[in-house]
């Protein structure tokens, strides 16, 4: 099946809209693609009326052009009828935000969509979902536009059985600075699933980074899903719900799926290299993380920093964790002290962290790095930056970029995310490293790296 008038779409019809009620999920949906978006968008209501100054066309046979995708909000009852006429009207994809299905008991009216879907090779994501959100191109979320957070274009895809959770993290990413290239809520995943999915964004050239929120697979699913998920080659997160037995029985009761043997899925997931979040700090950070650096490493980093109470919080949260903190031999602590500015030079710590201390300028961390980039025991610069410290400039990200950027080493930065840091924030991320505003973040993104190896 062809997915790309599901996520591409130049046409769309929305299925539901109301010439009096204003606040109807369908008109929600309408007047943001109308408005917000450059899809064309066509209302459809039996009763027919006007919406925005537009009309509501009574069927979508009426409509004066082929449409890529419909967006079915009206009672469950009446989405086969619906689904029938978009077929019948060589419609090419659709988004089902009614609920009404499996969740709430009703398998025979999900198996009754489905076949009919089937026998059309009709694709479809839902039903009880969001739908489809693509950045500057176009939202199906039946959210109002104004109580929405719109992020920026990027490269991370997320695909979510839960609406409420994809709306979540769309804000919590936004505010870490992390663009989308889409994002998908599947709902009950009926006719289109995490697999059929994962299939299309791997071949997508906007998306480098595949997140998944799951809550559970049906029979066969979950294998099938890792083995592709293991080969696709894009890095794979995953978070999961239902990890205890009463989690299970919430997510039964929220999309009627199985939660299965969480315990078995999180060791397969490790064994393919999928990187699984265990919560919402984790999935930002490991996402934000492999969207810049895609190669695995072994996990033995080099820590630069001004404080020493960041450099041991960060220790302590490497090692808990398992990265390695590889000591400097005699001979290469004195070589880079001739590097080092006079004003630290007789008083900087030179073992692993290297602490500059608050006198430390841009030039201190760039030979810094220069010393680490040559080490074969290290894999990945941690800079852990004060950015109220005098001689630290905003240029220090493209200069500590320079030099790691030639020797293919990840470099990860920590800066208090505070506007007035913006300029420092931008060095780093104009030039592909990922800044954290939290010690603990940026070990995580070190982390993400270290858990990709299969």
């Amino acid at each position: 099946m062809d997915l790309k008038p599901l996520f591409e779409p130049q046409s769309m019809a929305v299925f539901g809209v109301s010439a009096s009620n204003y606040r109807h999920p369908a008109n929600e949906i309408f007047n943001k693609n109308l408005l917000r978006y450059p899809v064309r968008v066509y209302g459809i209501n039996p009763r027919g009326g006007t919406i925005n100054g537009q009309p509501i066309y009574r069927s979508i046979a009426e409509v004066p052009e082929r449409i890529d995708l419909a967006v079915i909000a009206v009672r469950a009852d009446f989405v086969p009828e619906v689904m029938t006429a978009c077929i019948g009207a060589k419609v090419r994809s659709a988004a089902v935000i009614s609920g009404g299905f499996t969740e709430v008991g009703r398998q025979d009216l999900q198996d009754r969509i489905v076949a009919i879907a089937k026998e059309a090779s009709f694709p479809f994501v839902g039903p009880n979902c969001l739908g489809i959100y693509v950045p500057s191109l176009v939202d199906t979320f039946f959210l109002p536009g104004e109580r929405m957070v719109k992020p920026a274009v990027g490269n991370v895809s997320f695909v979510s059985q839960s609406g409420g959770i994809l709306v979540d993290q769309i804000i919590k990413f936004t505010g870490e600075g992390v663009g989308f290239a889409k994002a998908v809520s599947i709902g009950n995943k009926a006719m289109l699933g995490e697999t059929d999915i994962l299939d299309y964004l791997t071949a997508d050239p906007a998306t480098k980074v595949i997140a998944f929120y799951i809550e559970g697979f049906g029979e066969k699913e979950g294998r099938e899903f890792v083995l592709k998920a293991g080969k696709c080659g894009k890095p794979v997160v995953v978070i999961k719900s239902g990890k205890s037995p009463e989690g299970g029985k919430a997510v039964s009761s929220h999309t009627a799926s199985l939660a299965g043997d969480y315990d078995s899925f999180s060791a397969a997931l490790s064994q393919h290299g999928i990187v699984e979040a265990a919560n919402e700090l984790e999935l930002v950070s490991f996402c934000e993380s492999l969207s810049k650096y895609a190669k695995p490493i072994e996990g033995r980093v080099g820590i630069v920093t001004v404080s020493g109470g960041h450099g041991a919080m960060a220790v302590d949260a490497c090692t808990s964790r398992g990265i390695a903190i590889p000591p400097l031999p005699e001979d290469v602590r004195e070589e880079l002290r001739k590097y080092l500015s006079p004003s630290v030079q007789d008083i900087a710590a030179l073992t692993n962290p290297i602490d500059l201390t608050g006198s430390g300028i841009d030039e201190d961390f760039v030979a810094t790095a220069r010393i680490f980039c040559s080490r074969e025991d290290i894999d990945c610069v941690l800079a852990l930056l004060l950015p109220y410290v005098p001689g630290v400039t905003s240029d220090l990200g493209a200069k500590l970029s320079s030099v790691a950027r030639p020797c293919g080493m990840p470099l990860i930065a920590y800066v208090p995310n505070v506007e007035k840091y913006a300029m420092l924030i931008e060095g780093f991320e104009l030039n592909g490293a990922p800044v954290s505003p939290s010690i603990e973040g940026a070990v995580l993104m070190v982390e993400a790296l270290r858990r990709k190896r299969p």
